[in-house]
């Protein structure tokens, strides 16, 4: 958008309608020794050869993960992003992140909303998905407050082992709602403590949320938990921070959950320097009109023809207001195109030859790092793509790994003061053997 300053009759017409005499009038609240009163210190305008060639200087500042060989994951992964993506989401008729609120001119979007939905059902097991959230971490808040709705109970457990920043948001969301948090302790195979569970597990518990694989890459047994939160009535919500891991594993509606939440930017949604994410939401039929978010439906016009529409928006905050299920309205709508894009592309057999290179990759690196004198595994339970590793003098030995232009993993001391020395590893089909050699190679002479 082209950027037209007003001129001074339009300016004198705008101040006359609002009754003001002059724009100094307008910030007469600021007190004045707020005001700068001066021109900003800023350089003088580039020409745009000029500009192109400063931002160029200045972006070779940055280090990405074309220049390094990367082990980061912790809730953002490093997977191949299939060109097509880019390609399509740049068209004119998708590239807006803006609710369709009129259908007639919007098929091609709700369309393709309708299909994102239906895959996110197959992936969760679950009869109904929404058009997406923000994020993982604001899904789960609402996943909470969805699970207040159903019970009117404002208690939930939440497992220690969840991501910390999704826990972080859990926190920082609820807390105007009079919303308690507990948390679930971790055994020590990083699995969720069943003593702890167990003695915290009661009738004044509305939800119960577990994420696996956990933030340490371990696999938890859903089912088990699943079966203990039904039999105290309480609302069961699993969380994946890596979707992928889905394509192998118990779907949440196959081991009794009833929302399912996931992080979508494995799917086709690039890093970015951390975002934009897609949070996925699903769950069962029976508790839809408590769900909050968009929901696309599939319909016929009077011709017959079908058709695709918003469904069930007296739930919402543009029909109802205060009295919505929640007021999470602008979902992120190009990056669920995005991960639609992209699991059209994958298929359900490529996506589980993706997730079997994935395991079969972390595997192998867990099991060579770990052969590395004073490495070890701090956890022995199943994992998908990520894992933690003990490793004396963790932090200096990863600075020592970036100057050879490997980022090693994730501090994990910065989340839990009890793991010093602990690194959260992610190995995805983006490194290569080579690569993970040379990682165990560096890492052995940084020790």
């Amino acid at each position: 958008m082209r950027y037209l300053p007003h001129t001074e009759n339009e300016i004198t017409e705008m101040l006359a309608t609002i009754g003001v005499k002059s724009v100094e009038e307008l910030f007469r609240s600021i007190p004045p020794s707020l005001k700068l009163n001066r021109e900003l210190n800023i350089p003088e305008a580039l020409s745009e050869m000029e500009l192109r060639k400063a931002l160029l200087q200045l972006s070779k500042k940055n280090k990405t993960i074309r220049d390094t060989i990367t082990f980061l994951g912790g809730g953002a992964y490093h997977h191949y992003l299939p060109s097509a993506i880019s390609q399509l989401i740049n068209r004119g008729e998708f590239f807006t992140a803006y609710t369709p609120y009129q259908p007639e001119v919007s098929q091609g979007t709700l369309q393709s909303l309708f299909e994102y939905q239906t895959m996110v059902c197959e992936l969760t097991g679950m009869d109904v998905a929404n058009a997406s959230h923000y994020d993982a971490s604001t899904a789960c808040a609402e996943a909470l407050l969805m699970a207040h709705r159903i019970t009117k109970k404002k208690k939930a457990l939440v497992a220690r082992s969840l991501h910390p920043q999704y826990r972080k948001v859990l926190k920082t969301y609820l807390v105007r709602f009079g919303y308690e948090i507990e948390e679930i302790k971790y055994n020590k195979d990083g699995t969720l403590d069943w003593e702890d569970f167990n003695a915290k597990l009661n009738s004044d518990v509305g939800a119960v949320m577990v994420g696996s694989p956990n933030f340490f890459g371990v696999i938890e047994d859903l089912e088990k938990i699943g079966v203990k939160t039904k039999a105290n009535h309480s609302i069961y919500i699993t969380v994946a921070s890596e979707p992928l891991s889905s394509a192998l594993l118990a779907t949440p509606g196959g081991v009794g959950a009833d929302i399912a939440v996931m992080e979508g930017q494995s799917f086709g949604v690039g890093l970015n320097f951390g975002g934009p994410f897609l949070g996925m939401f699903a769950t069962r039929a029976q508790y839809i009109r408590s769900m909050p978010g968009r929901v696309v439906g599939e319909t016929v016009d009077e011709e017959g023809a079908r058709g695709y529409v918003l469904t069930f928006s007296t739930r919402e905050q543009h029909i109802r207001r205060e009295n919505a299920t929640s007021n999470i309205c602008t979902n992120q709508g190009l990056c669920a195109l995005m991960a639609c894009i992209y699991l059209s592309l994958m298929g359900k057999e490529g996506l589980v030859e993706l997730a079997q290179i994935n395991l079969s990759r972390a595997t192998y690196a867990k099991e060579k790092l770990a052969s590395i004198k004073r490495v070890k595994p701090l956890f022995n339970a199943p994992i998908f793509n990520e894992f933690v590793l003990h490793i004396p003098n963790a932090s200096s030995v990863l600075e020592k790994l970036k100057t050879k232009n490997i980022f090693g993993g994730i501090l994990l001391e910065r989340y839990y003061e009890e793991m010093k020395d602990a690194v959260l590893v992610c190995v995805t089909e983006m490194n290569s053997k080579k690569e993970i050699d040379t990682f165990c190679e560096e890492l052995g002479r940084a020790l």
